[in-house]
């Protein structure tokens, strides 16, 4: 088995979630040689915070402030939203980072939002919205949840029932600061790091379609296409610690 000993996988979650969705996959990352840093992000569930100071910048101060008391190189990985906030963070220490993964994540160019993608692709797929007509808003628009019914049909619909009855409370309240990111990088730092997509065919949330525009966007990337629905990591553990092992050691 390839082992990438001494590497530091920084597993960044994304929006209304929080570390705890890596615990499925940590022990396959961890037997593969990897660390593993699966922080809570500010601005979401327990460490919501005021939502009128949550931030891209934000979340990468935090991040980096974590990240001072590690050592060795690093890969990050970035799960939906969490791509953004991965893109940015490498961004800021591109110099420690070996590569960025974005599982069914948003790899944007510099300059974009998700949502632009979103907009130009909703006419010809209307599926693209993803969750966004669920959400249940809060705080005059700056806080948002996602509905129980909707996280099983969106998220976790190729998830076992024990698991997704295990899952779903735990999802919270995100910040819409920290959640319409829009992620600025230059070519000579972010745009020189390795980059790995993991696609997730069956993604009702952040739809193939889309998925796929994002890697025409931001050409370059490695591409491992998974049979699976929005979290790849727990409906694929292995197979998706497979491709991050091999992405980081090559």
């Amino acid at each position: 088995m390839p082992d990438a000993h001494g590497i530091t996988a920084v597993l960044i979650h994304g929006a209304w979630a929080g570390g705890w969705v890596w615990d499925t996959i940590t022990p396959y990352l961890e037997a593969r040689g990897f660390r593993v840093l699966a922080p809570d992000l500010p601005g979401c569930g327990a460490r919501l915070g005021d939502p009128e100071n949550a931030s891209l910048i934000g979340c990468v101060d935090d991040l980096e402030q974590q990240l001072s008391a590690v050592s060795g190189p690093l890969l990050m990985v970035g799960h939906s939203g969490g791509g953004a906030v991965a893109t940015q963070l490498a961004e800021a220490i591109s110099e420690r980072v070996i590569g960025v993964a974005y599982l069914a994540g948003m790899m944007l160019p510099s300059g974009t939002g998700f949502s632009e993608v979103v907009a130009e692709m909703v006419d010809d797929y209307p599926e693209a919205s993803g969750i966004g007509p669920y959400l249940e808003w809060e705080a005059e628009g700056q806080v948002s949840r996602v509905p129980a019914h909707a996280i099983r049909d969106i998220f976790l619909q190729d998830i076992s029932d024990a698991i997704a009855q295990q899952a779903i409370p735990r999802f919270g309240p995100q910040a819409e600061g920290s959640r319409a990111l829009v992620p600025y990088w230059k070519p000579e730092r972010f745009g020189q790091i390795p980059r790995l997509y993991l696609e997730a065919r069956k993604d009702r949330s952040v739809v193939l379609p889309v998925q796929r525009r994002m890697q025409q966007l931001v050409p370059g990337a490695q591409i491992v296409s998974l049979n699976t629905g929005h979290v790849p990591q727990v409906a694929a553990p292995g197979a998706v610690a497979n491709a991050l092992t091999t992405f980081a050691i090559h």
